[in-house]
């Protein structure tokens, strides 16, 4: 079984044939997939998705382009929010400098609110990171000095540095169908130098659709495309890959293995 570590199912990509790209996934052998929060606002829609699949969690947080709109977020209420039996992680929070859609300052409180909340919690931040990679490197130490929290480098295509720092704090670090492009060389050594116990693969659904679905609708079955690229970088088989990669999401994500069933929770 490989889970999915990263998608968005609730995205109107997926509206009108939601059931077929689950049991797609189901099928591919893909058993669990995680869709993750951009906005707190919409919380309702992703319980009510875990609630539906018994194959779908999901997490409650703001992306850093939302940042300035749900500064109103206290890390309390997303601590209040993630007690849902569904709900395995915080964020995705985080700084994307690349396209800058909220003020960076914006960016950076929301950041530290959502740390807290996984400080308190001990659920997983799901981190966004684009072309930011020195002010991330500085705010995870900051916080990590307040105290251990864990957290998730999602769709890592940031820098070494960034990659050794997150290892060094006990992140993981998680790699989508990007891994999988010609032009990727430099991605695949640094997954090479992740340790084991730390690497996962992930989707970002409906975005980064592997080689050689590159350019098509990125669906979580897709998932296997990915793994199949991590372990031939780092050279072991498709199926050591994903015994790693489940292995370190179940461990991850520790509250699905303590969840009421889908039936219970609705």
């Amino acid at each position: 079984m490989l889970i999915d570590t990263h998608c968005h199912l609730d995205f109107p990509d997926f509206a009108e044939e939601l059931p077929a790209y689950v049991a797609r996934a189901e099928e591919a052998g893909v058993g669990r997939m995680v869709t993750i929060s951009t906005r707190v606002a919409r919380y309702a829609d992703y319980a009510a998705l875990a609630e539906r699949f018994p194959s779908v969690w999901f997490s409650v947080g703001t992306h850093p382009h939302q940042a300035h709109e749900e500064l109103d977020v206290t890390a309390e209420r997303l601590v209040e929010l993630s007690r849902h039996p569904r709900c395995v992680a915080i964020g995705e929070a985080g700084l994307d400098y690349h396209y800058d859609s909220s003020p960076r300052a914006a960016q950076a409180q929301g950041l530290r609110t959502h740390i807290a909340a996984a400080r308190i919690t001990q659920l997983p931040l799901v981190i966004h990171s684009r072309e930011a990679d020195d002010d991330m490197i500085a705010i995870l130490r900051e916080e990590m000095g307040k105290g251990a929290f864990p957290a998730i480098l999602h769709c890592f295509t940031a820098g070494e540095a960034l990659a050794m720092t997150g290892v060094e704090l006990g992140l993981y670090v998680s790699f989508s169908g990007i891994l999988t492009f010609k032009t990727s060389e430099n991605l695949r050594r640094i997954a090479r130098m992740v340790p084991r116990e730390r690497l996962l693969v992930e989707t970002d659904a409906p975005y980064l659709a592997p080689v050689p679905f590159r350019g098509k609708r990125n669906q979580p079955a897709y998932v296997v495309e990915t793994a199949k690229v991590l372990g031939e970088t780092i050279g072991v088989s498709f199926d050591e890959i994903t015994r790693i990669t489940t292995e370190n999401a179940r461990r991850c994500y520790w509250k699905m293995d303590h969840a009421a069933p889908v039936a219970q929770v609705a």
